[in-house]
């Protein structure tokens, strides 16, 4: 018999309080274009037959909740989505997801893992595949879109252009898996924390990381505004969330 081909777990984030946005509540599990906010990025996990394994992290006490939220899904039920419970800060979640699978990684069934927010339900599958097909090519990969209109403030008060083009991180981003474990271990010894994945990539690991083409839809919903904004990208058809050309390649 053939061995299965190893797999990429997803690793979707859903531990926000909601206070930003004035919700009482956790973000992901609130409705946005008719389901829950955190079921829509586990459907676009099942159309990338890449992904294996998938793992919500929530807050300890929410779990009835995602349990739910993964019933509302069209592509996948409860029994499909690993529900763990995370930490009091992004990096004690991604621990928590990484030391989950960290029985898979090593066993060699999952090759890559993808860490997603939760408060970006309009990344899409193209940008999924996007990142999974990169980081098995090249070690890890980052969604980036250009920031425009950003000055550096020099002496005097003086403004002037930035010395290279910036950009502004999205997710999901995706790394592969044993090299990935390995750099949050490390980070867990050394006591280092950072804002997302590809910090602690950075600051403790030894993976290449590619750029890949963001897009502008993939939205992080933090305030009022932009649930209002997701919900309209979410209802529209003709975005390329909803089937449309792969991201920054139209």
């Amino acid at each position: 018999m053939t061995a299965a081909a190893p797999a990429a777990a997803f690793v979707v984030l859903a531990g926000g309080s909601g206070s930003r946005l004035g919700a009482g509540m956790n973000k992901a599990f609130l409705p946005l274009a008719g389901r829950p906010m955190i079921a829509w990025s586990l459907d676009w996990a099942a159309e990338v037959a890449e992904i294996g394994p998938v793992v919500l992290v929530t807050r300890p006490g929410d779990e009835t909740h995602a349990e739910a939220a993964a019933r509302s899904c069209s592509g996948r039920g409860t029994a499909d989505v690993e529900v763990v419970a995370g930490g009091t800060t992004r990096h004690a979640s991604e621990l928590a997801a990484l030391d989950h699978l960290a029985g898979r990684i090593i066993a060699g069934a999952v090759d890559v893992v993808v860490i997603h927010d939760a408060a970006r339900p309009a990344a899409g599958s193209a940008l999924l595949r996007d990142v999974i097909r990169t980081a098995r090519e090249v070690g890890g990969a980052v969604p980036c879109v250009p920031v425009r209109g950003v000055w550096r403030r020099a002496g005097e008060g003086r403004l002037v252009p930035p010395d290279a083009p910036l950009f502004r991180v999205q997710t999901p981003q995706a790394f592969r898996a044993r090299p990935l474990l390995e750099a949050y271990r490390r980070s867990r010894e050394l006591g280092i924390q950072a804002t997302d994945t590809s910090g602690v990539v950075e600051r403790c690991g030894t993976l290449a990381v590619r750029a890949v083409p963001g897009h502008e839809d993939n939205l992080k919903v933090t305030f009022a505004a932009d649930l209002a904004r997701a919900e309209v990208v979410l209802s529209d058809p003709a975005r390329s969330v909803r089937g449309g050309p792969a991201p920054g390649r139209r």
